[in-house]
């Protein structure tokens, strides 16, 4: 995909609404002049909602834990630039090529290289599918919120969704636990809550992530037992 120029960019920022921008206060600026660079996707999982609800769980994870806001905001609202769907091949690269893109932005934009730096490792180590381990708290804060975004109910709103993007059936009719088969949530969304969901809260950087995410994990066990019992 070809960049698009500065002259298109500031086109692109001056048509984003203003409450678009608000949730990154106080760094509208910043958000101002990246977003026109990750709306490119018809992705309802990594859209702006989701942008702003990792800034959310950023800033009650930093609440607590500390790390540098301006270096995160910019990992948030870069960390999805590039796109790749989930059954691609290519997945495990998504964040790799998404950090090289956010470092030529931002050096474009006239950022020190060391925040660059950790900026873009921030946004390297933040995918589940790289197995990149988080060198520093950024990376560790932006890594969670991320997480926390595919854990209760937004989490299982999002994985229906991808199912649906994915043609991938709710579940299996006859089996729908996986009590006779093997998990597989290549063809059952469902079978996703136990390949992979319930899994994440074991791997949490920080300790108020790690917090968040039991809840959550807890809502989505409440949601499939009532689940099962409408099944």
């Amino acid at each position: 995909m070809v960049s698009p120029t500065n002259q298109e960019l500031s086109v692109l920022s001056s048509l984003l609404p203003t409450g678009l921008l608000l949730p990154f206060q106080p760094y509208q600026e910043l958000a101002h002049a990246l977003l026109p660079l990750t709306l490119d996707s018809d992705d309802g999982a990594h859209d702006i909602a989701h942008l702003h609800r990792v800034w959310k769980n950023v800033r009650q994870i930093s609440r607590d834990e500390g790390g540098d806001l301006r270096i995160l905001c910019a990992a948030v609202l870069l960390h999805d630039c590039v796109a790749v769907e989930k059954n691609s091949p290519q997945r495990p690269l998504a964040s790799r090529l998404a950090a090289e893109k956010a470092a030529t932005i931002l050096a474009a934009l006239g950022w020190a290289a060391t925040d660059i730096e950790k900026t873009a490792h921030a946004i390297e180590a933040h995918s589940f599918s790289a197995a990149i381990l988080p060198q520093t708290l950024e990376a560790k804060i932006l890594q969670d919120a991320d997480r926390l975004d595919a854990l209760g109910m937004i989490g299982v709103a999002r994985c229906f969704y991808i199912g649906g993007r994915l043609h991938r059936a709710l579940y299996d009719a006859a089996d729908p636990l996986a009590q006779r088969r093997e998990y597989d949530d290549r063809c059952f969304t469902l079978d996703h809550f136990e390949t992979k969901l319930f899994k994440l809260q074991e791997g949490f950087q920080t300790s108020t992530g790690r917090r968040m995410a039991a809840q959550r994990t807890a809502r989505m066990r409440r949601f499939l037992s009532e689940l099962q019992e409408e099944v």
